[in-house]
């Protein structure tokens, strides 16, 4: 459910000499760039830059690093690095940059897989040379440090269901929402962060069941901060993982005046999983195409760039 597919009659050569031609001339041919970098798949995209560097002796990230500019030099590199070292240059940034990005950090630790999170603490270490739950531990703080921990592990339990065990669960979640104690936050995180996303849909309706209330209304009521906010991305990517950054995406647009980093970084990552999906959860919810908001907020080339991602179809327009 992805909007960049595998190119037909690839022809990685030919690729890297268009690129290089594009970069090398006199004014660099940011069309040709979009035309070529959006239009192929991440693993294309890796083999027209080994055979960049086989004709050029040169990295092609360190050429368009060079040739460009701002958000659309953003856009552009960022689709050169593999998923996992996409998310890890990501987390190392949220965490190492002049303050730490905190909702960076939920986006991409909230929603990610076991198998996704292990590739990119490797990537991580690869390239930073240092552990990734170490730097979560010295630029975090408090629960939310806690629960980030957690999440960085990759340990939750996989296609496992227990319908006995789900009510109890739901019952641990509500008093954690009635008492607040370190000790319940701790019970509450350790729920969400291991049970099954088959096991949590049963604890949620369970939990409706024994509250009367949603589990999103009743975090929302008891807690505040960061901690609030990585809990309910938790429960939203369980429930339904288009919607959650469908309404990322959203907020980003709308509520911060356009935030850049969260457009890339959603529509890079998510390019060649479910954007289609997104794109989709984004016109039902708010009326409006995603492919709309981005041409009503950005401009130039990096408009040009985005709206190649995000694709788009006529009635979106």
């Amino acid at each position: 459910q992805g909007t960049i597919l595998p190119a037909p009659n690839f022809n990685p050569v030919m690729d890297a000499q268009l690129l290089g031609g594009a970069l090398q001339g006199t004014s660099c041919e940011k069309d040709v760039l979009i035309e070529i970098l959006t239009q192929r798949c991440n693993s294309q995209r890796l083999m027209i830059a080994e055979a960049y560097r086989d004709m050029y002796g040169r990295d092609l990230i360190t050429d368009l690093k060079e040739n460009l500019s701002h958000h659309f030099k953003e856009v552009m590199v960022g689709l050169m690095y593999p998923p996992a070292s996409y998310d890890a240059h990501e987390l190392w940034h949220a965490l190492k940059g002049i303050d730490t990005e905190e909702k960076c950090l939920i986006d991409i630790l909230a929603s990610r897989s076991n198998m996704e999170i292990f590739q990119m603490k490797e990537a991580y270490l690869m390239q930073y040379n240092t552990d990734l739950q170490q730097d979560i531990d010295s630029e975090t703080s408090g629960h939310f440090r806690d629960t980030l921990m957690n999440l960085a592990q990759g340990t939750r339990m996989e296609g496992y269901a227990d319908p006995s065990t789900a009510a109890q669960d739901a019952m641990i979640l509500w008093e954690a929402c009635q008492q607040k104690t370190g000790e319940h936050k701790n019970m509450l995180q350790m729920i969400l962060c291991n049970r099954s996303h088959q096991q949590l849909w049963m604890v949620f309706q369970e939990f409706q069941n024994i509250s009367g209330q949603d589990i999103v209304d009743a975090i929302n009521e008891c807690y505040d901060g960061y901690f609030q906010e990585l809990l309910v991305a938790i429960v939203l990517c369980i429930r339904d993982k288009p919607s959650y950054f469908a309404y990322r995406l959203h907020n980003a647009i709308h509520d911060f005046g356009f935030h850049n980093k969260t457009v890339i970084r959603i529509l890079i990552a998510r390019s060649e999983i479910d954007l289609m999906n997104i794109r989709q959860r984004y016109k039902e919810r708010y009326g409006k195409s995603l492919f709309h908001d981005i041409k009503h907020f950005a401009s130039g080339h990096y408009e040009s760039a985005l709206l190649a991602i995000c694709a788009g179809d006529t009635e979106d327009y």
